[in-house]
């Protein structure tokens, strides 16, 4: 085969390593952190938030160092479905990929709605689904430009995410010991 056949057909990547660390790091936090876990603490307490946490968080490393050593073994360009066509059978791979795509349809359905939700509590005068319409706009934007674009919008928003993390954490602890609000908590 010629040379620009095979180029034109190969991947390439787009993405630093400062891009790909970043997005890890920020891909783990969500709205999820943000409106989900104060039910969680509400309801198992403090103590049993950290347990169900902790459990669920050996899980998920138990499944991403499984899946890091499948990768490491076998370094394809299709996704984590290709693993289970191999490993298992072609019909669970098949399963995996559609499974995966409904997973990401009704995320960002979620994602949207955690939008909305979080905007109309501070802009009542807005219609919800503006918000959500405005988000969604934004995300295909991001989306359609090249992976170095994204790169950077996603290594900014994380980077925005993670300082956000920090600064809730560190006016919790002030709060807790009356620091902040001349209360003291603990």
């Amino acid at each position: 085969a010629a040379p620009s056949e095979e180029k034109g057909n190969s991947l390439h990547r787009g993405l630093k390593a400062r891009h790909i660390q970043m997005i890890a790091l920020g891909g783990t936090i969500g709205t999820g952190l943000f409106m989900a876990s104060g039910k969680a603490v509400a309801s198992g307490g403090p103590g049993g938030a950290l347990v169900g946490y902790m459990i669920v968080g050996i899980l998920v490393f138990c499944v991403m160092m499984s899946l890091g050593e499948m990768a490491a073994y076998i370094p394809v360009a299709g996704s984590f479905s290709h693993f289970a066509t191999r490993f298992a059978d072609p019909s669970l791979g098949f399963c995996v990929g559609w499974v995966y795509w409904a997973n990401w349809a009704v995320g960002v359905a979620v994602e949207l709605t955690g939008v909305a939700m979080i905007m109309e509590y501070w802009v009542q005068s807005v219609n919800s689904v503006i918000w959500s319409v405005i988000c969604l706009a934004i995300l295909v934007a991001i989306n359609v430009f090249s992976v170095k674009g994204y790169g950077e919008v996603e290594y900014w928003m994380s980077f925005i995410k993670i300082l956000v993390v920090i600064i809730f954490i560190i006016v919790g602890i002030c709060v807790d010991t009356g620091a902040a609000g001349g209360v003291y908590y603990g």
